[in-house]
């Protein structure tokens, strides 16, 4: 013990006497190396151990380490999917060259290798060679066959950014919270909201870094950010998560309000990032109709339930409409497509987003997934049954909101009967007259702008509510389950899904599957997709599936540009056995590895052919 207490003691004279016989150049450009390190993007995802370690004995120590680093980043680049009922991916690339070109976007070029699975020969090389050769444009078209409507803008980063720093005199800074750093690098501005602090003085006008604080382990076994909102931030060691965001600046912008303002505030944008470690064009309010914002593998899921003209096909867990109204498009809009999901807000926004696309085949309705399945004996007492003569095999009921605010209710109706969305002004007869508003209403509301509107406070417009369906009663069926969400990125903490909190997603997701595979007739289709990387949620899955019904047999995707599956098994330390994938079937589905050249989000796909169900 004495011998390393000498030890140390010398270290430190030798630390000591070096900084002593340093020249003041050596220090500052030693200090100026200390402070580029800190300001500068280097994240390292933060994991529950127990999860890590799984993780790890499913994809090795170093493959997990590249997952984990992609997934702290976004992809560099945008996936547009073209309304081919409208317009066509030429027109779309000329209009959207036309906007950059009088905006003065200019987008470095990162090339994008969209190479098919060597398991598949649906790829030639001759169309490979063409995808590379137009890797030096900024917006492209995919050259796979079948996915030409699909158009690519590509962005760039990371890129190292000089923000201001000087001895002595750090910079102005922003401290945000980690879920508001995620939108920014997928290119949102800072909005009010997601400001936790701010150095004191800051003034409309200023140039400010932002940084993000993630959330940190308590004592307890939880997580947390432990800082009180409004925080003035010094720039010193003894600023609350002065070491914790080291590595996390995100980028640079100039404020729109005072701290003050900033902190008064209840919404608006706050920082106007005008330089960024990731680089994005945004297609907010851009030729709408026309386009579709859509992550790739999403595209891909849609495509392997090869929806046919005059089908009826359901999407389970439909929100926000993405696959929908994809599915729709590739169906021409002809057939019927249902869309369910339990939430009548989410709902409301699949038939805005049905209706702006001109889609009319689709039919909505708010459900829960696990109870898909209709119960044909009894009735509730407190809602009104009708029968819908187009869908007779659809037990449904009306379920109207209350008004939206300012005296307006609106009405929307998607469908091949009614496409139209009807707004009724209804007036107020006491408009003009005063009214008291309570403080705890005030409050009540500014949490609202806050927040967004709560589960009773929708948005208004009318939802049908489905007792479910009867069985064999689809053609096809895709169940894109809830599920972890570990492969959406940019993702800059991890630790909340623990051990027990990823199999309870297994389960839920089996239960939403046992309802799935009722509902689709035998000779039918059932696509199963997720976008998480945990094997509990995709090849156990997919093992469940094939063990339980042995009518169920999986199919081939078509394209396929995705990875192989993993096989084997996991033992975990309480005696829990996962079974994944067997030899063979590994092929059969698509894994979306987030650090592979396709730069994709982490997603996973399978195709169930559905056999007679006689013996069941």
């Amino acid at each position: 013990m004495k011998k390393k207490g000498r030890n140390l003691l010398a270290a430190f004279r030798q630390t000591f006497l070096t900084l002593q016989n340093m020249t003041p150049q050596a220090e500052a450009e030693a200090e100026l190396n200390a402070a580029s390190a800190r300001y500068s993007y280097n994240p390292i995802l933060r994991w529950n151990p127990q999860v890590e370690d799984y993780f790890i004995k499913a994809y090795g120590s170093l493959h997990f380490a590249q997952i984990s680093k992609a997934l702290t980043r976004p992809s560099c680049y945008s996936c547009i999917r073209v309304n081919t009922l409208k317009s066509t991916s030429d027109a779309v690339i000329e209009k959207l060259q036309e906007i950059m070109r009088k905006s003065g976007s200019q987008n470095d070029v990162v090339g994008i290798n969209l190479k098919e699975n060597k398991a598949s020969n649906d790829i030639d090389l001759d169309m490979v060679e063409k995808q590379s050769s137009l890797q030096n444009e900024s917006i492209t078209k995919c050259q796979i066959p079948g996915l030409e409507y699909v158009v690519f803008v590509k962005g760039s980063g990371p890129h190292e950014i000089d923000y201001g720093y000087l001895p002595d005199k750090p910079p102005k800074e922003v401290l945000v919270s980690r879920k508001c750093a995620e939108a920014v690098l997928r290119g949102a501005q800072v909005y009010v909201p997601g400001i936790m602090a701010c150095s004191s003085h800051v003034e409309e006008g200023d140039l400010v870094a932002v940084s993000v604080a993630v959330e940190q382990p308590f004592p307890d076994g939880g997580w947390g950010l432990g800082i009180t909102r409004g925080t003035v931030l010094q720039g010193l060691p003894t600023d609350p998560y002065h070491f914790e965001r080291h590595g996390l600046y995100i980028g640079q912008g100039t404020t729109m309000l005072s701290r003050a303002g900033i902190f008064r505030a209840s919404q608006g944008i706050a920082v106007d990032m005008n330089n960024r470690v990731f680089k994005l064009p945004s297609f907010y309010d851009v030729l709408e109709g026309e386009i579709f914002l859509q992550n790739l593998p999403s595209i891909i899921a849609a495509h392997a339930l090869d929806p046919q003209k005059g089908e009826r096909i359901l999407d389970m867990c439909a929100a926000p409409g993405g696959k929908t109204t994809a599915i729709a498009i590739l169906m021409k809009d002809e057939g019927e497509v249902i869309a369910a999901d339990r939430s009548h807000n989410k709902v409301i926004d699949i038939q805005k987003l049905a209706a702006e696309l001109g889609l009319t085949c689709i039919t909505t309705y708010k459900l829960d997934a696990l109870k898909a399945v209709s119960k044909r004996n009894g009735s509730s007492d407190m809602t009104t049954l009708c029968c819908n003569k187009d869908n007779n095999d659809v037990v449904n009921q009306r379920s109207d909101s209350g008004p939206l605010g300012n005296g307006v209710s609106s009405t929307t109706f998607v469908g091949s009967n009614a496409d139209t969305t009807f707004k009724e002004n209804v007036s107020n007869e006491k408009a003009n007259e005063r009214t008291y508003t309570s403080k705890a209403d005030i409050r009540k509301n500014t949490r609202r702008m806050r927040n967004g509107p709560g589960r009773n406070q929708s948005l208004g417009g009318r939802v049908e509510n489905s007792k479910g369906f009867l069985p064999n009663s689809f053609d096809r069926v895709l169940l894109d389950a809830p599920c972890s969400a570990l492969g959406l990125r940019p993702r800059l903490f991890a630790g909340e899904e623990t051990i027990e909190s990823l199999r309870n997603h297994g389960k839920y997701q089996r239960r939403m599957f046992d309802q799935a595979v009722q509902l689709v007739r035998p000779g039918g289709v059932l696509v199963y997709s997720t976008c998480t990387i945990n094997p509990g949620e995709n090849e156990a899955l997919v093992r469940y599936a094939l063990d339980t019904y042995k009518f169920l047999s999986l199919a081939p995707q078509h394209p396929r540009i995705g990875g192989a599956g993993l096989v084997g098994r996991c033992e975990f330390p309480d005696g829990y056995v996962e079974e994944w994938l067997r030899p063979g079937e590994e092929e059969l589905v698509q894994r979306f590895d987030p650090s592979s050249q396709l730069d994709t989000i982490g997603f996973f796909i399978a195709k169930f052919a559905v056999g007679p169900k006689d013996d069941i």
